[in-house]
């Protein structure tokens, strides 16, 4: 599915963001004074709205930083090599699922997945129990 069809959504809230991308709350919140192409734009009430654009430079940030080991400083020299535009690294990191539609399918495809195992492995200790 490409950004910009009819089902992707065009803001994400910063809860939904850190779900995507296991990055937490108060940790993009602190990239984002330390990233200067990082900057969700905010409503009326003050609440962080994610374009794609941003979670893909987020996916990019967190990438550098916790599996190349980055500092700060560094990740943010590379993402200024790109004129702050992520996808580049993204094709160079090798980031599976950027697109944050997709990526959001497949966490509620994960999310239907475990409620699934849960049930199964409920009844398999309720057949264990009545067999002992």
């Amino acid at each position: 599915m490409r950004l910009g069809s009819g089902s992707a959504k065009m803001y994400y809230s910063i809860s939904e963001v850190s779900e995507m991308t296991g990055v937490k709350a108060h940790v993009l919140r602190y990239w984002e004074t330390e990233f200067p192409s990082l900057r969700p734009k905010k409503n009326r009430a003050g609440n962080r709205n994610y374009r794609p654009k941003d979670i893909k430079a987020i996916l990019v940030i967190r990438d550098l930083l916790y599996r190349e080991k980055f500092t700060i400083s560094g990740a943010r020299k590379k993402l200024q090599e790109h004129y702050g535009n992520p996808d580049p690294l993204i094709n160079q990191l090798q980031i599976p699922f950027a697109d944050p539609h997709a990526r959001q399918v497949l966490m509620s495809i994960k999310s239907e997945l475990v409620k699934l195992r849960s049930i199964f492995a409920d009844g398999v200790d309720a057949e264990e129990a009545d067999s002992a």
